[in-house]
């Protein structure tokens, strides 16, 4: 009886402790019925799930709520580890941060304005660091672009396999005066619509180098796949090489080397395309015909520059005076500008987006502005530093202030035509509401130029990039200066009209590009020979033809370019000195101002 009444209680209990709906079942004392007995594992198999066997021990629930309270304590164990030690680690990020920060400022005369001595902390990539195979694709570059140029006419093959030399040849079909249009059609049919089958089209299949470098029968048919050219400068190459003579390409390419080194532009376009030779060739042709039958950089934006600006806006031609306004009216609020220097010794543009509303301006006026910015950027660039930082000032920014469309004729003008020039972005108190925005512009990027964005949300962020001293006030720095613009000043291009000096500085220069061409050609000959001269004593001697072609650049600047506001607040000195932080700058803008105001315009 006590075990039958114990064995009742144990059910009752398991049946109490277990969420499992269990039935008791009744034990009766009369004696069982006979029946068959089978092995006990048969049985256990057998028997009904359902009942409550005695002697069951539950499942001891005890013991897992051992482990979990275990598990917990680990947890939270390491949890309270992490919030002490987190101060830790994030002060070690702070202290690491304000030794960032409190670096001094870049150290400007380790600038060099002469290519005859190495720049420190030279980039790769750059002339003079170089490797041997970086060398061999800039010289297969070079070799292209003098065939583009209608300059280059490999050497051809005589019956006895010897070749017959095309250098001096090569040099004295530069075109001459009197002669220049004549010779410029007769290139481009020569250099683009040879077919395989004219005698000497076997000989170009390869430079002298010996490198496997398009044909000049097939320089025309280059092309790049679409996934590569979302800019369309597949199509740009094709129109440049049909309707752009070789004289006026070379030209082009001559004029926009300006006071940087030949063999440093072509570079730009080479490191742009990783190192592929015909894209980088493609690049640099599409830019050229960008630059002179899109934009108009050299023959239009700066040539006429801000004074043209001012004249236009006070035209009886409605178009003509629109045009003028809007582009003074960006330089005169100050909508882009260009002070100072990042703590890499980079340009500073500041663009104050606050001041922008879609709609104002016309998009002529915006691109013509925003090209202008950019090349004048570019004649405050020296060795070693080769790009410029763009800080965008969100402060104050609405949706009224967004305007797609200028942003992507940016991303183009960096992505497309001036390639390896941006250093970095910073987007300074970027507001929530420009999250999506950034979603949308992230998707226009290349993968390259977006890891150049970087959100900055104060001026302690900001100071990662630019030295505290240089931030000015507006943007919560220490450096007190305002933007202020400067009006042109009557008579301030007057040389521009004095064509004949101009000629001659002109002259000059034109003989200086034959000399550099002469020893590119020299180069291409000797290939990677062991004859003549060493790769370094060709690489010194374009490099004393490309200081010479800097100091006469310099010469021929005021005969034709327009003097800026950085020119009037001597930002930009004789000769091409630079001066960062000028200090008489406050004086000329009064005395300027003074001379011409926006008054004058009524």
């Amino acid at each position: 009886m006590w075990l039958r009444a114990f064995t009742i209680r144990r059910a009752a209990y398991n049946t109490a402790s277990s969420p499992t709906n269990y039935r008791l079942v009744a034990y009766s004392s009369s004696p069982s019925q006979p029946h068959f007995t089978l092995p006990a594992c048969r049985r256990r198999l057998l028997e009904p799930r359902t009942h409550i066997r005695p002697y069951h021990r539950p499942v001891r629930l005890e013991k897992q709520s051992a482990s979990s309270v275990y598990t917990v304590a680990v947890i939270l164990g390491i949890a309270v580890g992490g919030a002490l030690l987190f101060p830790l680690v994030r002060r070690t990020a702070e202290e690491n941060t304000e030794k960032q920060a409190t670096s001094p400022p870049f150290d400007s005369s380790t600038l060099t304005d002469s290519y005859l001595v190495m720049a420190p902390n030279t980039p790769a990539g750059r002339p003079g660091t170089l490797t041997a195979e970086q060398e061999g694709k800039l010289r297969e570059l070079w070799t292209m672009t003098m065939k583009v140029f209608g300059v280059y006419e490999p050497a051809a093959v005589e019956s006895n396999g010897v070749d017959t030399p095309s250098v001096a040849a090569s040099v004295e079909t530069l075109e001459k005066d009197g002669k220049k249009e004549k010779k410029e059609k007769k290139g481009r049919l020569h250099v683009f619509r040879r077919n395989k089958g004219e005698k000497g089209a076997d000989a170009e299949s390869t430079p002298a180098s010996g490198a496997a470098t398009p044909t000049t029968s097939d320089i025309g048919s280059l092309s790049i796949a679409d996934e590569d050219d979302k800019h369309g400068q597949g199509k740009e190459f094709k129109l440049a090489i049909a309707n752009i003579s070789p004289g006026d390409l070379r030209k082009a390419f001559w004029s926009m080397v300006k006071h940087d080194h030949p063999d440093a532009l072509l570079l730009r376009f080479l490191r742009a395309r990783k190192w592929d030779v015909e894209k980088a060739l493609v690049m640099m042709v599409s830019t050229m015909h960008w630059r002179l039958e899109e934009m108009h950089v050299d023959d239009d934006i700066m040539k006429k520059g801000e004074e043209a600006a001012l004249k236009d806006s006070k035209s009886e031609d409605v178009k003509v005076k629109k045009e003028g306004q809007d582009f003074l009216a960006q330089m005169r609020m100050g909508k882009s500008f260009l002070h100072g220097l990042d703590s890499d010794g980079r340009p500073l543009c500041v663009v104050r987006a606050r001041l922008h509303r879609a709609g104002e301006q016309s998009e002529a006026s915006l691109e013509r502005f925003t090209v202008y910015l950019i090349e004048t950027a570019r004649m405050l660039l020296r060795p070693p530093v080769d790009t410029a930082t763009i800080v965008f000032d969100m402060t104050d920014f609405s949706m009224a202030n967004m305007d797609y469309t200028p942003v992507k004729f940016m991303i183009k003008c960096f992505e497309a035509n001036y390639p390896e020039s941006l250093g970095t972005v910073l987007v300074y108190k970027a507001p929530w509401i420009f999250n999506a925005i950034w979603n949308i512009i992230r998707g226009w990027l290349d993968p390259v130029v977006a890891g150049k964005v970087h959100f900055v949300k104060n001026v302690d962020e900001l100071e990662k990039y630019v030295p505290r001293s240089q931030i000015i006030t507006d943007l919560g720095g220490d450096e007190k200066w305002t933007y202020e613009y400067v009006e042109p000043k009557e008579g301030e291009n007057k040389l521009m009209a004095d064509d004949a000096q101009r000629d001659v500085v002109q002259g000059e220069r034109t003989e200086l590009v034959r000399r550099y061409e002469k020893s590119i050609l020299e180069w291409v000959a000797e290939g990677s020979s062991e004859k003549g001269k060493s790769l370094e004593d060709r690489r010194k001697e374009r490099d004393a033809v490309a200081e010479d072609l800097r100091r006469n650049y310099w010469k021929l600047d005021p005969y034709v370019r327009a003097r800026s506001l950085w020119d009037r607040t001597g930002i930009i000195g004789p000769e091409g000195q630079l001066e960062f932080y000028p200090k008489a700058a406050p004086a000329e803008a009064k005395k300027a101002e003074q001379e011409t105001s926006p008054d004058d315009l009524d």
